[in-house]
């Protein structure tokens, strides 16, 4: 994993492209323009190499790891939508470690084993029972308690056998305000660079009720998730959602 050439590549020089630089190539890519498609898949190898690091332990050849990687970046640059609003990073991603995922368990060395199956499958069960029991999401270590299992065991069984998702996977619908994938997680990593922190931001925030400014702060400067909101302030995700789409709205409005 130290290798600084992979494939070819001189990861000690992969290229930054600035926010300009990649408004401008995928409005070309849009086009059409394959040289403008050659040159953000290249601007965004640095993706590529940070999701392999995560897979240090694993016994397969660096290199096919980082083209299967490849792989996952193209296709999220092929269906990224930027009319959601998301970061290309927030949404490749997850694009990227599923196709390793994915390759690992299907075409690499690395299997699920039928233990770690038997330890996912009983902290499902076990999941289901305590809501059943109790009517709200059990934490890990409880679910881990639960079955007798050591924490980091469950974690890295359930881990092991999930499929990976789109952000944009639609899990629930109330009247019209679908709720997907990217509502229920944060991005803490990059919340500090998150668009709601540029210029005029302050005005912008002034122009929200008392409630949007406490949701647009607990969602993207304390980077939690729309079900922490919630629980945090007492009303349901599906109005947590709502009004954050509205807050979101008004304040693109006022910056726009």
């Amino acid at each position: 994993m130290g290798k600084v050439e992979i494939c070819g590549v001189n990861t000690a020089k992969l290229p930054l492209l600035a926010q300009e630089e990649k408004d401008v190539l995928f409005e070309q890519i849009a086009m059409g323009d394959q040289a403008a498609r050659e040159k953000y898949i290249e601007g965004n190898l640095r993706l590529v190499l940070s999701v392999i690091k995560r897979f240090s332990t694993s016994e397969e050849n660096v290199d096919d790891l980082f083209q299967i990687g490849c792989v996952g970046l193209i296709k999220a640059i092929d269906n990224f939508d930027r009319s959601l609003g998301v970061k290309f990073s927030t949404y490749a991603v997850p694009m990227i470690m599923g196709e390793i995922r994915r390759y690992l368990r299907d075409g690499g060395s690395i299997r699920v084993s039928r233990s770690l199956k038997d330890i996912a499958y009983r902290a499902m069960q076990a999941r289901e029972s305590m809501m059943g029991n109790s009517q709200k999401e059990p934490t890990v270590e409880e679910i881990a308690t639960e079955i007798g299992i050591p924490m980091e065991d469950v974690v890295y069984a359930l881990d092991a056998i999930q499929s990976p998702v789109s952000l944009y996977d639609p899990i629930y619908s109330d009247g019209g305000d679908t709720l997907y994938v990217m509502d229920q997680i944060s991005d803490k990593k990059n919340k500090e660079e998150n668009w709601i922190e540029h210029i005029t931001l302050s005005e912008a925030m002034g122009r929200l009720n008392d409630r949007e400014k406490e949701i647009i702060t607990l969602r993207f400067f304390e980077g939690k998730t729309q079900m922490e909101v919630a629980d945090y302030i007492g009303i349901s995700q599906a109005q947590v959602s709502r009004l954050e789409k509205n807050a979101l709205k008004s304040m693109r409005q006022y910056l726009g």
